[in-house]
Protein backbone atom coordinates (compact mmCIF):
# COMPACT_ATOMS: atom_id res chain seq x y z
CA UNK A 1 0.00 0.00 0.00
CA UNK A 2 2.94 2.21 0.65
CA UNK A 3 3.49 2.84 -3.14
CA UNK A 4 0.66 5.22 -3.52
CA UNK A 5 0.34 6.66 -0.62
CA UNK A 6 3.60 7.82 1.63
CA UNK A 7 4.05 11.08 -0.07
CA UNK A 8 1.51 12.13 1.97
CA UNK A 9 4.01 11.26 4.75
CA UNK A 10 6.93 12.69 2.63
CA UNK A 11 5.03 16.39 2.73
CA UNK A 12 4.28 15.52 6.30
CA UNK A 13 7.96 14.65 7.37
CA UNK A 14 9.94 16.56 4.73
CA UNK A 15 8.04 19.93 4.70
CA UNK A 16 7.12 20.47 8.02
CA UNK A 17 9.85 20.30 10.98
CA UNK A 18 9.54 17.87 13.73
CA UNK A 19 9.58 20.89 16.21
CA UNK A 20 5.94 21.63 16.63
CA UNK A 21 6.69 25.00 17.57
CA UNK A 22 8.82 26.21 14.73
CA UNK A 23 7.60 27.82 11.83
CA UNK A 24 7.30 24.68 9.07
CA UNK A 25 9.61 24.93 6.03
CA UNK A 26 8.66 25.71 2.17
CA UNK A 27 10.73 22.94 0.84
CA UNK A 28 12.61 20.14 1.64
CA UNK A 29 16.48 20.29 1.96
CA UNK A 30 18.57 17.50 0.04
CA UNK A 31 19.82 16.11 3.01
CA UNK A 32 16.51 15.86 4.44
CA UNK A 33 15.63 13.66 1.48
CA UNK A 34 19.03 12.05 0.65
CA UNK A 35 20.50 11.82 4.19
CA UNK A 36 18.27 8.99 4.70
CA UNK A 37 16.73 5.84 3.75
CA UNK A 38 13.30 7.26 4.64
CA UNK A 39 13.82 10.19 2.30
CA UNK A 40 15.19 8.13 -0.43
CA UNK A 41 12.29 5.48 0.13
CA UNK A 42 9.52 8.50 -0.21
CA UNK A 43 11.49 9.79 -3.05
CA UNK A 44 11.33 6.60 -4.86
CA UNK A 45 7.73 5.97 -4.57
CA UNK A 46 7.32 8.95 -6.88
CA UNK A 47 9.05 7.06 -10.11
CA UNK A 48 5.57 5.06 -10.08
CA UNK A 49 3.78 7.08 -11.68
CA UNK A 50 5.54 6.38 -15.02
CA UNK A 51 3.68 2.67 -14.93
CA UNK A 52 0.14 2.24 -16.80
CA UNK A 53 -1.79 2.28 -13.40
CA UNK A 54 -4.80 1.49 -12.61
CA UNK A 55 -5.40 2.12 -16.52
CA UNK A 56 -7.17 -1.29 -18.15
CA UNK A 57 -7.72 0.09 -22.10
CA UNK A 58 -4.27 -0.20 -22.94
CA UNK A 59 -5.26 -2.68 -25.81
CA UNK A 60 -7.82 -0.67 -27.23
CA UNK A 61 -5.76 0.35 -30.62
CA UNK A 62 -5.22 -2.94 -31.51
CA UNK A 63 -5.82 -5.32 -34.25
CA UNK A 64 -8.64 -7.52 -32.25
CA UNK A 65 -10.66 -5.02 -30.83
CA UNK A 66 -13.57 -3.08 -32.57
CA UNK A 67 -14.21 -0.02 -30.97
CA UNK A 68 -16.51 2.78 -31.45
CA UNK A 69 -14.26 4.99 -33.66
CA UNK A 70 -11.42 4.22 -35.56
CA UNK A 71 -8.28 5.79 -33.87
CA UNK A 72 -6.56 8.76 -36.38
CA UNK A 73 -3.72 7.16 -35.64
CA UNK A 74 -4.42 4.11 -38.57
CA UNK A 75 -7.19 6.35 -40.69
CA UNK A 76 -5.84 6.75 -44.20
CA UNK A 77 -3.92 10.06 -44.13
CA UNK A 78 -5.48 11.20 -40.81
CA UNK A 79 -2.25 11.16 -38.30
CA UNK A 80 0.33 13.87 -38.72
CA UNK A 81 3.16 15.31 -36.36
CA UNK A 82 0.91 18.08 -35.26
CA UNK A 83 -1.24 15.01 -33.72
CA UNK A 84 1.51 13.38 -32.07
CA UNK A 85 2.20 13.54 -28.76
CA UNK A 86 4.79 11.41 -26.10
CA UNK A 87 7.68 13.61 -26.49
CA UNK A 88 7.81 14.38 -22.39
CA UNK A 89 11.35 14.14 -20.30
CA UNK A 90 9.67 15.68 -16.87
CA UNK A 91 9.78 12.10 -15.26
CA UNK A 92 13.44 11.75 -16.65
CA UNK A 93 14.56 14.19 -14.75
CA UNK A 94 13.05 13.74 -11.68
CA UNK A 95 15.02 10.27 -11.93
CA UNK A 96 18.27 11.68 -13.03
CA UNK A 97 18.28 14.04 -10.23
CA UNK A 98 17.52 11.18 -7.47
CA UNK A 99 20.55 9.01 -9.23
CA UNK A 100 22.77 12.37 -8.90
CA UNK A 101 22.03 13.22 -5.67
CA UNK A 102 21.78 9.57 -3.76
CA UNK A 103 25.41 9.71 -2.74
CA UNK A 104 24.85 10.87 1.07
CA UNK A 105 27.65 8.99 3.30
CA UNK A 106 25.32 9.13 6.28
CA UNK A 107 23.13 6.39 4.14
CA UNK A 108 24.70 3.01 3.70
CA UNK A 109 26.39 2.18 0.35
CA UNK A 110 24.52 -1.17 -0.59
CA UNK A 111 21.10 0.96 0.69
CA UNK A 112 22.26 3.48 -1.22
CA UNK A 113 22.76 1.13 -4.23
CA UNK A 114 19.48 -0.23 -3.74
CA UNK A 115 17.88 3.15 -4.40
CA UNK A 116 19.98 3.76 -7.21
CA UNK A 117 18.72 0.24 -8.71
CA UNK A 118 14.76 1.41 -8.48
CA UNK A 119 15.64 4.61 -9.92
CA UNK A 120 17.83 2.89 -12.89
CA UNK A 121 14.74 0.61 -13.11
CA UNK A 122 12.71 3.23 -14.09
CA UNK A 123 14.75 4.97 -15.89
CA UNK A 124 15.10 1.93 -18.51
CA UNK A 125 11.17 1.35 -18.55
CA UNK A 126 11.02 5.16 -19.51
CA UNK A 127 13.76 4.86 -22.23
CA UNK A 128 12.25 1.56 -23.11
CA UNK A 129 8.69 3.12 -23.89
CA UNK A 130 10.54 6.13 -25.51
CA UNK A 131 12.42 3.77 -27.69
CA UNK A 132 9.11 1.77 -28.68
CA UNK A 133 6.75 4.95 -29.61
CA UNK A 134 9.48 7.35 -31.32
CA UNK A 135 13.24 5.02 -32.34
CA UNK A 136 15.98 6.59 -31.92
CA UNK A 137 15.42 9.10 -29.10
CA UNK A 138 17.99 11.25 -27.15
CA UNK A 139 19.79 10.09 -24.03
CA UNK A 140 20.17 11.99 -21.51
CA UNK A 141 21.92 10.84 -18.65
CA UNK A 142 21.99 13.28 -15.81
CA UNK A 143 19.61 15.94 -14.77
CA UNK A 144 20.31 19.00 -17.05
CA UNK A 145 19.48 22.92 -16.49
CA UNK A 146 18.64 25.30 -18.81
CA UNK A 147 21.54 26.14 -20.39
CA UNK A 148 22.93 22.47 -20.98
CA UNK A 149 23.78 22.22 -24.56
CA UNK A 150 21.98 18.62 -25.36
CA UNK A 151 18.76 20.11 -24.47
CA UNK A 152 18.80 21.32 -28.28
CA UNK A 153 21.20 18.52 -29.75
CA UNK A 154 20.05 15.34 -31.84
CA UNK A 155 18.92 12.10 -30.99
CA UNK A 156 21.31 9.05 -30.54
CA UNK A 157 21.16 5.63 -32.62
CA UNK A 158 19.06 3.11 -31.25
CA UNK A 159 22.17 1.16 -30.55
CA UNK A 160 23.74 4.03 -28.35
CA UNK A 161 20.23 4.20 -26.08
CA UNK A 162 19.42 0.56 -25.77
CA UNK A 163 22.93 -0.34 -24.81
CA UNK A 164 22.06 2.09 -21.95
CA UNK A 165 18.75 0.69 -21.21
CA UNK A 166 20.51 -2.35 -20.91
CA UNK A 167 23.09 -1.23 -18.62
CA UNK A 168 20.52 0.47 -16.39
CA UNK A 169 18.21 -2.84 -15.79
CA UNK A 170 21.36 -4.93 -15.07
CA UNK A 171 22.41 -2.88 -12.63
CA UNK A 172 18.77 -2.59 -11.10
CA UNK A 173 18.51 -6.29 -11.26
CA UNK A 174 22.34 -6.47 -9.22
CA UNK A 175 21.66 -4.01 -7.17
CA UNK A 176 17.87 -4.09 -5.72
CA UNK A 177 17.63 -5.74 -2.40
CA UNK A 178 14.41 -6.93 -2.14
CA UNK A 179 13.24 -10.02 -3.60
CA UNK A 180 9.89 -10.34 -2.38
CA UNK A 181 7.31 -7.54 -1.54
CA UNK A 182 4.11 -9.17 -0.23
CA UNK A 183 1.86 -6.45 -1.30
CA UNK A 184 2.95 -6.57 -4.81
CA UNK A 185 3.06 -2.80 -4.78
CA UNK A 186 6.56 -2.50 -5.27
CA UNK A 187 9.78 -2.88 -7.35
CA UNK A 188 11.42 -5.78 -6.53
CA UNK A 189 15.02 -7.80 -7.58
CA UNK A 190 12.80 -10.57 -9.81
CA UNK A 191 10.74 -7.49 -11.17
CA UNK A 192 13.36 -5.80 -12.63
CA UNK A 193 14.67 -9.19 -14.27
CA UNK A 194 10.97 -9.40 -15.49
CA UNK A 195 11.34 -6.03 -17.28
CA UNK A 196 15.05 -7.29 -18.51
CA UNK A 197 13.12 -10.02 -20.04
CA UNK A 198 10.69 -8.08 -21.65
CA UNK A 199 12.65 -5.33 -23.10
CA UNK A 200 15.13 -7.64 -24.61
CA UNK A 201 12.22 -9.28 -25.88
CA UNK A 202 11.14 -6.62 -27.80
CA UNK A 203 14.94 -5.37 -28.84
CA UNK A 204 15.72 -8.61 -30.21
CA UNK A 205 12.51 -9.61 -32.10
CA UNK A 206 12.59 -5.71 -33.39
CA UNK A 207 16.17 -6.06 -34.50
CA UNK A 208 15.41 -9.57 -36.12
CA UNK A 209 12.31 -8.11 -37.80
CA UNK A 210 12.82 -5.11 -39.05
CA UNK A 211 16.00 -5.82 -40.96
CA UNK A 212 15.90 -2.23 -42.31
CA UNK A 213 17.62 -1.58 -39.21
CA UNK A 214 20.91 -3.87 -40.52
CA UNK A 215 21.10 -5.17 -36.59
CA UNK A 216 19.66 -8.62 -37.52
CA UNK A 217 23.10 -10.09 -36.73
CA UNK A 218 22.64 -8.92 -32.59
CA UNK A 219 19.31 -9.70 -32.24
CA UNK A 220 20.20 -13.23 -30.96
CA UNK A 221 22.17 -11.66 -27.94
CA UNK A 222 19.05 -9.89 -27.23
CA UNK A 223 16.90 -13.08 -27.30
CA UNK A 224 19.55 -14.83 -25.00
CA UNK A 225 19.77 -12.28 -22.48
CA UNK A 226 15.54 -12.57 -22.67
CA UNK A 227 15.52 -16.02 -21.94
CA UNK A 228 17.92 -16.00 -19.61
CA UNK A 229 16.48 -13.14 -17.62
CA UNK A 230 13.23 -14.63 -17.49
CA UNK A 231 14.83 -18.21 -16.40
CA UNK A 232 16.71 -16.23 -13.47
CA UNK A 233 12.37 -16.13 -12.23
CA UNK A 234 11.64 -18.89 -12.93
CA UNK A 235 14.48 -20.34 -10.86
CA UNK A 236 13.84 -18.10 -7.93
CA UNK A 237 10.87 -20.26 -6.71
CA UNK A 238 9.21 -17.76 -5.87
CA UNK A 239 6.07 -17.34 -8.42
CA UNK A 240 3.60 -19.73 -10.00
CA UNK A 241 0.27 -20.13 -12.22
CA UNK A 242 -2.51 -19.37 -10.27
CA UNK A 243 -4.88 -22.16 -10.54
CA UNK A 244 -7.03 -21.88 -7.46
CA UNK A 245 -10.89 -22.73 -8.30
CA UNK A 246 -10.10 -24.66 -11.10
CA UNK A 247 -9.71 -24.34 -14.88
CA UNK A 248 -12.69 -22.21 -15.42
CA UNK A 249 -12.12 -19.94 -12.53
CA UNK A 250 -8.81 -18.89 -12.17
CA UNK A 251 -7.48 -17.00 -14.33
CA UNK A 252 -9.77 -14.57 -14.19
CA UNK A 253 -10.05 -14.05 -10.52
CA UNK A 254 -6.45 -12.96 -11.17
CA UNK A 255 -7.40 -9.88 -12.68
CA UNK A 256 -10.57 -9.32 -10.16
CA UNK A 257 -9.48 -9.76 -6.95
CA UNK A 258 -9.23 -7.07 -4.61
CA UNK A 259 -5.81 -8.05 -3.23
CA UNK A 260 -3.57 -9.15 -5.79
CA UNK A 261 -2.46 -12.81 -6.36
CA UNK A 262 0.86 -13.29 -4.94
CA UNK A 263 1.65 -16.08 -6.49
CA UNK A 264 1.21 -15.16 -9.55
CA UNK A 265 1.12 -10.87 -9.82
CA UNK A 266 4.44 -9.70 -9.57
CA UNK A 267 3.30 -5.86 -9.36
CA UNK A 268 0.48 -4.61 -8.69
CA UNK A 269 -1.66 -1.33 -9.18
CA UNK A 270 -3.41 -1.58 -5.93
CA UNK A 271 -7.02 -0.34 -5.37
CA UNK A 272 -8.43 1.02 -2.09
CA UNK A 273 -11.70 1.84 -1.39
CA UNK A 274 -11.21 3.48 2.33
CA UNK A 275 -8.78 5.75 0.61
CA UNK A 276 -10.97 6.13 -2.60
CA UNK A 277 -8.18 5.23 -4.85
CA UNK A 278 -10.09 2.83 -7.32
CA UNK A 279 -10.40 2.10 -11.31
CA UNK A 280 -12.91 2.65 -13.71
CA UNK A 281 -12.74 -0.92 -15.79
CA UNK A 282 -16.43 -1.52 -15.41
CA UNK A 283 -17.41 2.08 -16.48
CA UNK A 284 -15.00 1.32 -19.16
CA UNK A 285 -16.15 -2.18 -20.41
CA UNK A 286 -19.74 -1.72 -20.01
CA UNK A 287 -20.75 1.88 -20.61
CA UNK A 288 -22.14 2.66 -23.81
CA UNK A 289 -20.83 6.48 -23.65
CA UNK A 290 -17.87 6.74 -21.93
CA UNK A 291 -15.23 3.88 -23.04
CA UNK A 292 -14.70 2.72 -26.31
CA UNK A 293 -17.60 0.08 -26.62
CA UNK A 294 -14.37 -1.89 -27.30
CA UNK A 295 -14.95 -6.04 -28.67
CA UNK A 296 -13.17 -8.78 -30.23
CA UNK A 297 -13.20 -9.54 -33.63
CA UNK A 298 -13.89 -12.89 -34.57
CA UNK A 299 -10.87 -12.94 -36.36
CA UNK A 300 -9.31 -13.46 -33.42
CA UNK A 301 -11.88 -15.41 -31.50
CA UNK A 302 -11.47 -18.30 -33.50
CA UNK A 303 -7.64 -18.79 -32.42
CA UNK A 304 -8.61 -20.09 -28.85
CA UNK A 305 -8.20 -23.63 -29.37
CA UNK A 306 -10.63 -26.60 -28.72
CA UNK A 307 -10.11 -28.37 -24.78
CA UNK A 308 -8.40 -31.11 -26.63
CA UNK A 309 -5.35 -28.88 -27.87
CA UNK A 310 -6.69 -28.73 -31.63
CA UNK A 311 -7.45 -25.36 -33.43
CA UNK A 312 -11.03 -24.64 -33.49
CA UNK A 313 -10.75 -23.47 -37.17
CA UNK A 314 -9.41 -27.31 -38.29
CA UNK A 315 -13.62 -27.81 -37.93
CA UNK A 316 -15.07 -27.18 -41.86
CA UNK A 317 -18.11 -26.04 -40.65
CA UNK A 318 -16.53 -22.82 -38.03
CA UNK A 319 -17.49 -20.04 -40.63
CA UNK A 320 -21.14 -20.51 -40.20
CA UNK A 321 -21.63 -21.68 -36.55
CA UNK A 322 -23.85 -19.66 -34.33
CA UNK A 323 -21.82 -17.78 -31.48
CA UNK A 324 -23.80 -20.18 -29.05
CA UNK A 325 -22.40 -23.39 -30.75
CA UNK A 326 -18.84 -22.05 -31.29
CA UNK A 327 -17.78 -21.01 -27.99
CA UNK A 328 -18.38 -24.76 -26.64
CA UNK A 329 -15.57 -26.96 -25.77
CA UNK A 330 -13.15 -23.79 -26.09
CA UNK A 331 -10.24 -22.68 -24.22
CA UNK A 332 -11.96 -22.00 -20.94
CA UNK A 333 -10.12 -18.63 -20.79
CA UNK A 334 -12.56 -17.44 -23.67
CA UNK A 335 -15.15 -17.76 -21.06
CA UNK A 336 -12.89 -15.88 -18.48
CA UNK A 337 -12.40 -13.26 -21.10
CA UNK A 338 -16.07 -12.69 -22.73
CA UNK A 339 -19.57 -12.93 -22.06
CA UNK A 340 -21.27 -16.48 -23.26
CA UNK A 341 -22.88 -19.45 -21.84
CA UNK A 342 -23.94 -19.26 -18.14
CA UNK A 343 -22.51 -16.17 -17.38
CA UNK A 344 -24.21 -13.70 -15.22
CA UNK A 345 -24.03 -10.48 -13.35
CA UNK A 346 -25.38 -9.51 -10.38
CA UNK A 347 -28.26 -6.69 -10.38
CA UNK A 348 -29.44 -5.77 -6.61
CA UNK A 349 -27.57 -8.42 -4.93
CA UNK A 350 -29.45 -11.16 -7.47
CA UNK A 351 -27.75 -13.15 -10.76
CA UNK A 352 -29.20 -12.55 -13.44
CA UNK A 353 -28.55 -13.76 -17.14
CA UNK A 354 -25.92 -11.45 -18.96
CA UNK A 355 -25.60 -12.45 -22.56
CA UNK A 356 -23.88 -9.79 -25.56
CA UNK A 357 -25.52 -6.91 -25.13
CA UNK A 358 -25.95 -4.80 -28.54
CA UNK A 359 -26.02 -1.56 -26.56
CA UNK A 360 -22.82 -1.98 -25.81
CA UNK A 361 -20.83 -4.17 -28.18
CA UNK A 362 -20.03 -4.34 -31.95
CA UNK A 363 -19.36 -7.36 -32.70
CA UNK A 364 -20.94 -10.04 -29.78
CA UNK A 365 -17.33 -10.85 -27.92
CA UNK A 366 -17.70 -8.79 -24.82
CA UNK A 367 -14.89 -8.56 -22.85
CA UNK A 368 -15.19 -9.45 -18.71
CA UNK A 369 -11.39 -9.99 -18.21
CA UNK A 370 -11.56 -7.15 -16.22
CA UNK A 371 -14.68 -6.20 -15.31
CA UNK A 372 -16.59 -7.07 -11.71
CA UNK A 373 -19.94 -9.09 -11.69
CA UNK A 374 -21.78 -6.58 -9.72
CA UNK A 375 -23.56 -3.87 -12.25
CA UNK A 376 -23.08 -1.77 -8.87
CA UNK A 377 -19.74 -0.52 -10.62
CA UNK A 378 -21.18 0.04 -13.52
CA UNK A 379 -21.69 4.09 -13.25
CA UNK A 380 -18.28 5.54 -13.02
CA UNK A 381 -15.03 4.75 -11.39
CA UNK A 382 -15.72 2.65 -8.45
CA UNK A 383 -13.85 -0.35 -8.91
CA UNK A 384 -12.14 -2.22 -6.13
CA UNK A 385 -9.77 -4.83 -8.21
CA UNK A 386 -5.77 -4.63 -8.41
CA UNK A 387 -4.53 -4.34 -11.64
CA UNK A 388 -1.41 -6.20 -12.57
CA UNK A 389 1.36 -4.37 -14.32
CA UNK A 390 4.13 -7.54 -14.19
CA UNK A 391 2.70 -11.02 -13.97
CA UNK A 392 4.42 -14.25 -13.92
CA UNK A 393 2.61 -15.75 -16.92
CA UNK A 394 4.42 -13.21 -19.00
CA UNK A 395 7.70 -13.79 -18.11
CA UNK A 396 6.98 -17.18 -18.95
CA UNK A 397 5.73 -16.82 -22.13
CA UNK A 398 8.87 -14.51 -22.84
CA UNK A 399 11.04 -17.40 -21.68
CA UNK A 400 8.92 -19.55 -24.57
CA UNK A 401 9.07 -16.98 -27.31
CA UNK A 402 12.65 -15.75 -26.99
CA UNK A 403 14.08 -19.34 -27.32
CA UNK A 404 11.50 -20.32 -30.17
CA UNK A 405 13.07 -17.22 -32.02
CA UNK A 406 16.75 -18.74 -31.19
CA UNK A 407 15.87 -22.29 -32.69
CA UNK A 408 16.15 -23.42 -29.18
CA UNK A 409 13.00 -24.49 -26.92
CA UNK A 410 12.65 -28.07 -25.99
CA UNK A 411 9.98 -29.54 -25.24
CA UNK A 412 10.61 -29.76 -21.76
CA UNK A 413 10.86 -25.83 -21.41
CA UNK A 414 7.37 -25.66 -23.77
CA UNK A 415 5.73 -28.08 -20.86
CA UNK A 416 6.88 -25.13 -18.31
CA UNK A 417 6.05 -22.28 -19.62
CA UNK A 418 2.91 -22.93 -22.98
CA UNK A 419 1.59 -26.53 -21.32
CA UNK A 420 1.47 -24.75 -17.97
CA UNK A 421 -0.54 -21.88 -18.93
CA UNK A 422 -3.23 -24.04 -21.33
CA UNK A 423 -3.18 -26.72 -18.29
CA UNK A 424 -5.06 -23.88 -15.86
CA UNK A 425 -7.18 -22.47 -19.90
CA UNK A 426 -8.17 -26.55 -19.23
CA UNK A 427 -6.72 -27.76 -22.25
CA UNK A 428 -5.62 -31.42 -22.57
CA UNK A 429 -3.42 -31.92 -25.62
CA UNK A 430 -0.29 -30.90 -26.39
CA UNK A 431 0.91 -29.90 -23.09
CA UNK A 432 4.10 -31.42 -23.13
CA UNK A 433 5.85 -31.65 -26.78
CA UNK A 434 6.22 -28.98 -28.96
CA UNK A 435 3.78 -29.00 -32.26
CA UNK A 436 5.37 -29.91 -35.42
CA UNK A 437 2.14 -28.90 -38.15
CA UNK A 438 1.55 -24.88 -38.70
CA UNK A 439 -1.81 -23.68 -37.96
CA UNK A 440 -2.91 -22.46 -41.46
CA UNK A 441 -5.57 -20.50 -39.83
CA UNK A 442 -2.61 -18.30 -38.28
CA UNK A 443 -0.59 -18.61 -41.39
CA UNK A 444 -3.12 -17.22 -43.55
CA UNK A 445 -4.86 -14.35 -41.08
CA UNK A 446 -1.74 -13.52 -39.03
CA UNK A 447 1.57 -14.38 -40.12
CA UNK A 448 1.89 -15.54 -43.63
CA UNK A 449 6.21 -15.57 -43.17
CA UNK A 450 6.59 -17.64 -40.80
CA UNK A 451 6.11 -21.19 -41.39
CA UNK A 452 8.20 -22.77 -37.75
CA UNK A 453 4.70 -24.02 -35.79
CA UNK A 454 6.74 -23.48 -32.49
CA UNK A 455 6.87 -19.60 -32.77
CA UNK A 456 3.16 -19.25 -34.41
CA UNK A 457 1.65 -21.51 -31.53
CA UNK A 458 4.08 -18.91 -28.77
CA UNK A 459 2.44 -16.22 -30.83
CA UNK A 460 -1.43 -17.55 -30.23
CA UNK A 461 -0.57 -18.38 -26.78
CA UNK A 462 0.86 -14.53 -26.20
CA UNK A 463 -2.31 -13.37 -27.79
CA UNK A 464 -4.12 -15.36 -25.76
CA UNK A 465 -2.88 -15.31 -22.21
CA UNK A 466 -2.03 -11.14 -22.50
CA UNK A 467 -4.85 -10.02 -24.21
CA UNK A 468 -6.10 -6.85 -22.98
CA UNK A 469 -3.20 -6.53 -20.97
CA UNK A 470 -1.06 -3.73 -23.33
CA UNK A 471 1.06 -5.73 -25.16
CA UNK A 472 -0.72 -6.22 -28.46
CA UNK A 473 0.18 -3.17 -30.07
CA UNK A 474 3.96 -3.36 -29.42
CA UNK A 475 3.85 -7.14 -30.45
CA UNK A 476 2.31 -6.50 -33.61
CA UNK A 477 5.40 -3.51 -33.83
CA UNK A 478 8.26 -6.14 -33.32
CA UNK A 479 6.74 -8.50 -35.25
CA UNK A 480 6.66 -6.00 -37.91
CA UNK A 481 3.05 -7.20 -38.49
CA UNK A 482 1.87 -3.86 -39.13
CA UNK A 483 -0.91 -4.77 -42.00
CA UNK A 484 -2.49 -6.42 -38.97
CA UNK A 485 -3.92 -2.98 -37.84
CA UNK A 486 -5.89 -3.27 -41.71
CA UNK A 487 -7.90 -6.20 -40.32
CA UNK A 488 -12.03 -6.15 -40.99
CA UNK A 489 -13.70 -5.31 -37.64
CA UNK A 490 -16.22 -9.03 -37.52
CA UNK A 491 -18.16 -9.64 -35.26
CA UNK A 492 -20.71 -13.06 -35.07
CA UNK A 493 -22.83 -15.10 -37.55
CA UNK A 494 -25.93 -14.19 -38.16
CA UNK A 495 -27.78 -16.98 -40.49
CA UNK A 496 -30.62 -14.29 -41.25
CA UNK A 497 -32.49 -11.01 -40.64
CA UNK A 498 -35.47 -10.32 -38.22
CA UNK A 499 -34.87 -14.04 -36.52
CA UNK A 500 -33.98 -13.39 -33.07
CA UNK A 501 -31.18 -15.14 -31.45
CA UNK A 502 -30.64 -16.86 -28.21
CA UNK A 503 -27.09 -16.41 -26.90
CA UNK A 504 -26.62 -17.91 -23.64
CA UNK A 505 -29.55 -20.75 -24.37
CA UNK A 506 -31.47 -19.69 -21.43
CA UNK A 507 -34.56 -19.57 -23.11
CA UNK A 508 -35.13 -15.77 -24.01
CA UNK A 509 -34.25 -14.07 -26.93
CA UNK A 510 -31.81 -11.43 -26.97
CA UNK A 511 -30.67 -10.17 -30.56
CA UNK A 512 -32.52 -9.70 -33.79
CA UNK A 513 -31.04 -7.76 -36.96
CA UNK A 514 -33.62 -6.17 -39.53
CA UNK A 515 -32.98 -3.86 -42.03
CA UNK A 516 -35.43 -1.31 -43.69
CA UNK A 517 -38.66 -0.70 -41.02
CA UNK A 518 -37.98 -2.67 -37.44
CA UNK A 519 -39.85 -5.63 -36.83
CA UNK A 520 -43.31 -5.22 -35.26
CA UNK A 521 -44.62 -6.47 -33.39
CA UNK A 522 -41.27 -6.71 -31.33
CA UNK A 523 -40.19 -9.48 -29.33
CA UNK A 524 -39.95 -8.12 -25.39
CA UNK A 525 -36.63 -8.03 -24.45
CA UNK A 526 -35.21 -8.09 -27.98
CA UNK A 527 -32.43 -5.72 -28.94
CA UNK A 528 -33.36 -4.96 -32.54
CA UNK A 529 -29.93 -3.62 -34.72
CA UNK A 530 -30.34 -2.08 -38.28
CA UNK A 531 -27.73 -3.07 -40.64
CA UNK A 532 -28.73 -1.21 -43.45
CA UNK A 533 -27.06 -0.40 -45.67
CA UNK A 534 -27.79 3.24 -44.82
CA UNK A 535 -29.68 4.53 -41.45
CA UNK A 536 -31.44 7.98 -42.08
CA UNK A 537 -29.52 9.02 -45.00
CA UNK A 538 -26.60 8.61 -43.76
CA UNK A 539 -23.83 5.34 -44.33
CA UNK A 540 -24.12 2.99 -41.59
CA UNK A 541 -21.23 1.58 -40.02
CA UNK A 542 -23.13 -1.84 -38.61
CA UNK A 543 -23.31 -4.31 -41.66
CA UNK A 544 -23.62 -8.12 -42.18
CA UNK A 545 -20.79 -8.95 -44.56
CA UNK A 546 -23.42 -11.08 -47.29
CA UNK A 547 -25.86 -8.28 -47.22
CA UNK A 548 -29.20 -10.22 -45.49
CA UNK A 549 -26.75 -12.91 -43.25
CA UNK A 550 -22.66 -13.57 -42.56
CA UNK A 551 -20.75 -12.16 -40.08
CA UNK A 552 -21.32 -8.75 -38.53
CA UNK A 553 -19.20 -5.99 -39.54
CA UNK A 554 -18.19 -2.42 -38.04
CA UNK A 555 -16.72 0.49 -39.72
CA UNK A 556 -15.52 -0.96 -42.69
CA UNK A 557 -16.41 2.55 -44.07
CA UNK A 558 -13.74 3.69 -42.57
CA UNK A 559 -9.75 3.41 -44.24
CA UNK A 560 -7.48 2.27 -42.51
CA UNK A 561 -4.31 1.88 -44.25
CA UNK A 562 -0.75 1.23 -42.27
CA UNK A 563 2.60 2.37 -44.21
CA UNK A 564 5.76 1.51 -42.77
CA UNK A 565 6.36 4.86 -41.00
CA UNK A 566 3.83 3.95 -38.29
CA UNK A 567 5.84 1.91 -36.88
CA UNK A 568 7.11 4.73 -35.01
CA UNK A 569 5.24 7.68 -34.10
CA UNK A 570 6.54 11.06 -35.07
CA UNK A 571 8.08 13.76 -32.83
CA UNK A 572 5.34 16.23 -32.26
CA UNK A 573 5.76 19.37 -34.35
CA UNK A 574 5.64 21.36 -31.79
CA UNK A 575 8.68 19.86 -30.13
CA UNK A 576 10.13 19.83 -33.92
CA UNK A 577 9.77 23.37 -34.60
CA UNK A 578 11.71 24.36 -30.56
CA UNK A 579 14.66 21.65 -31.82
CA UNK A 580 14.48 20.94 -35.38
CA UNK A 581 17.93 19.08 -34.34
CA UNK A 582 16.33 16.47 -33.77
CA UNK A 583 15.08 15.44 -37.35
CA UNK A 584 11.84 14.25 -38.53
CA UNK A 585 11.28 10.22 -38.35
CA UNK A 586 10.86 9.22 -42.16
CA UNK A 587 7.55 9.36 -44.23
CA UNK A 588 5.78 12.21 -41.72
Amino acid sequence: MKRYFSLIFLIATLFISCDLEQEPVSTATKSAVFGSQQGLDLYANSFYSILPGRSTNLDAMSDYMAVKSVFTFVQQGAFTSTLSSGWTWTDLRNINYFIANCNDPKVALDVRKNYVGIAKFFRAYFYYEKVKRFGNVPWIGKPLTVTDEILFGGRDPRTLVMDSVLADIDYACANIKSTADPTRSLVTKYVAYALKSRICLFEGTFRKYHTELNLQGTASNWLNLAATSAQTVMDAGIYSIYTTGGPGKSYRTVFTNGIPIASEVMLSAICDLTLSVLNDANWYWTSGTYGDKASFTRTFINTYLNLDGTPFTNNAAYPTMLFKDEVKNRDLRLKQTIRLGDYKRISGGAQVPAPPLFSYTFTGYMPIKWTLDDMYYDTRDLNINSISEFRYAEVLLNLAEAKAELGTLTDAEWAKTIGVLRTRGGITGGLTTKPTVADPYLVANYFPDITDPVILEVRRERSIELCLEGFRFADILRWKRGELMNQEWNGFYVPELKTPMDLNEDGILDVAFYQGTKPSPAVSGVTYVDVSATVSGKVNSQLLKNGTSGELTWMNNIVRKWEDKMYYYPIPKTDLITNPNLGQNPGW
